[in-house]
């Protein structure tokens, strides 16, 4: 028996795949085909959120960092603006790579659209953060020195390698986590990932251009000394390395596992509704 007929044998489908594998391919199409032809309102609205809800966890962070001095607890109060994040369906500028990619590799979208998708997060992340981030300054003044300690950490010279590698980490552990988050419809599931998310990228100093920019400015706000040039200097850098640990690291080694079954799609061999009812 060759190996295609075997697979097709072992397997519960028509399509050639493992069911796992299968599922992957049709949960991640679907979402990202929903987020590929969002509105502009609707892409403006929810990055703007999603800069708000990470404020939200940089507030638990430096409380627990204030009251702990403990990276690792800091981190995990984090992952409280993760979870807000999933549970009020806003968005993160590094989770918007493994899922709208498949569904342009499937035939469900543009790479327009992705680059709409890209910009209009990224923008809306740190217009909503900024706001948030002025707003924590001016309640908490008790806090100022927590977060300017946190943004000097930031942006303290360190080794390239060094800098390079946080920068690929933060940018592949966030895309990894809303793969994971995809892979389950348990709500504690989903706020164990994001609790040990925020532990690796707080507690390890992860260098995440969205994330770290809130603390920036919120420093900025509380009196540090950091010129605007030294922060887009920085940032120039980290974006782009962030986009690469998420695309290389973790989006083009998925698409490669799940190829067969988008080019499917694409080709019109599968509608995108034989392929969600084959994956159920």
């Amino acid at each position: 028996m060759d190996q295609k007929r075997q697979r097709e044998r072992m397997g519960e489908t028509d399509l050639d795949i493992e069911e796992e594998l299968l599922s992957e391919a049709a949960t991640t199409v679907t979402e990202g085909t929903k987020r590929l032809n969002r509105t502009w309102v609707e892409l403006i609205v929810t990055g703007l959120f999603g800069g708000i809800d990470i404020g939200l966890g940089i507030l638990a962070m430096i409380l627990v960092k204030q009251a702990t001095d403990s990276d690792i607890l800091a981190g995990m109060a984090f992952g409280v603006g993760l979870l807000a994040l999933k549970l009020a369906h806003s968005e993160l500028f590094t989770e918007e790579f493994l899922l709208p990619i498949n569904a342009i590799v499937a035939g469900q979208g543009t790479w327009w659209q992705l680059l709409r998708l890209w910009a209009v997060t990224l923008v809306g992340n740190l217009g909503g953060g900024i706001a948030f981030a002025w707003l924590m300054v001016m309640a908490l003044p008790n806090y100022h020195d927590t977060l300017i300690q946190s943004a000097t950490g930031y942006l303290e010279p360190v080794a390239v390698g060094t800098m390079i590698g946080l920068s690929l980490l933060a940018g592949a552990t966030i895309t990894l986590s809303t793969r994971m988050q995809q892979g389950t419809s348990n709500d504690v599931v989903v706020a164990l990932i994001c609790l040990s998310t925020g532990l690796l990228v707080i507690g390890l100093g992860m260098l995440h251009g969205a994330l770290n920019a809130i603390v920036i400015f919120a420093a900025m706000f509380a009196g540090a000394p950091i010129a605007l040039t030294e922060f887009l200097a920085w940032f120039a850098v980290v974006i782009p390395l962030n986009m690469l640990g998420g695309l290389l690291v973790i989006t083009l080694p998925r698409l490669a596992r799940t190829h067969r079954v988008l080019r499917a799609v694409r080709t019109g061999e599968v509608s995108l509704e034989t392929l969600e009812h084959e994956a159920g």
